[in-house]
């Protein structure tokens, strides 16, 4: 199995991004510059990036997969393949809404004119009864071919090779097995990236909340440099990993700096960023994340 490195995010408009997309992906843009042309032509940005894995060993058997990613969801298209068997599977999401099976094949994946450009070299450079380590040789020449003649490609590729003994029955029951736990994997995965980006949207929430100009409570107590302050009714304190620790109204340690004074009843204040006692300005430290309700 043979896959290249490139993958191409494009942004701008979408009726100019889905032109230069037509024109990438059906051949008519042949080489990197004219590529980068285009984009500037109409106006869409881009990203170019050489370092995305496309195939990797699995245990038995090579995996590869393509994939297009929308706002909502992401499609995938992956071959799972061994001796004697391959299986193809496509997947929305972590669903799978469409399989295949074979037992010996030349399988492309990629757009318009990868596939095209691919099938006619792989039948030029092919000869019968050749060897695997041959294979890859033929499969290299092709992706270089190919490459040379759209940007849709790479010139970075990982080559990788799968050798077993299985039967075409004992294949297919093993890749069945395989794709089971790879998909159970990939569902987990994508519940804890849920979860991830569930927590990562409240910290941002919460962080717009963060005073950085305002009244926070009132000294209630003081025992040397240490300060009981109580909040007040719109001041609330987390820790660091966002855990509401003190409620409004509730009592919040402060520490006094060295050298600096206070008493009972002072107020307690943010000013230019600064955590401070109102009237003398001395300042205060604290562990812990001060917000608005």
């Amino acid at each position: 199995m043979v896959g290249d490195k490139r993958k191409i995010a494009f942004f701008g408009e979408k009726s100019n991004r889905e032109k230069l997309e037509e024109d990438l992906y059906s051949g008519v843009l042949k080489t990197d510059e004219e590529f980068v042309n285009k984009a500037k032509e109409l106006s869409i940005s881009y990203k170019i990036t050489e370092d995305t894995v496309k195939i990797k060993s699995l245990e038995n058997a090579l995996v590869g997969e393509v994939s297009t990613r929308t706002t909502s969801e992401t499609k995938r298209k992956r071959i799972y393949a061994t001796t004697n068997a391959y299986k193809i599977v496509e997947l929305l999401g972590s669903k799978i809404v469409s399989s295949e099976s074979g037992k010996g094949s030349i399988i492309v994946f990629g757009n318009k004119i990868t596939k095209s450009l691919a099938n006619e070299y792989i039948n030029e450079f092919w000869k019968s009864n050749v060897s695997l380590r041959f294979v890859g040789d033929i499969f290299l020449k092709v992706f270089e071919k190919v490459s040379n003649e759209t940007p849709s490609i790479g010139k970075e590729y990982d080559v990788l090779i799968q050798q077993t003994n299985y039967t075409h029955q004992k294949a297919i029951a093993y890749l069945d097995n395989l794709i089971e736990r790879d998909i159970k994997l990939l569902d987990k995965f994508r519940e804890k990236l849920k979860v991830d980006l569930s927590q990562t949207n409240k910290k941002i929430q919460m962080a717009s909340k963060i005073i950085y100009e305002g009244k926070i409570g009132k000294v209630s107590n003081m025992e040397g440099n240490m300060l009981q302050v109580t909040l007040n009714s719109d001041v609330q304190a987390f820790d660091t990993d966002w855990n509401l620790i003190v409620e409004p109204g509730g009592n919040a340690i402060m520490f006094l700096s060295d050298g600096e004074t206070g008493k009972i009843g002072d107020e307690v204040v943010i000013e230019n960023e600064s955590l401070c006692l109102k009237n003398s300005k001395s300042c205060l430290s604290c562990d812990i994340i001060i917000s608005r309700v």
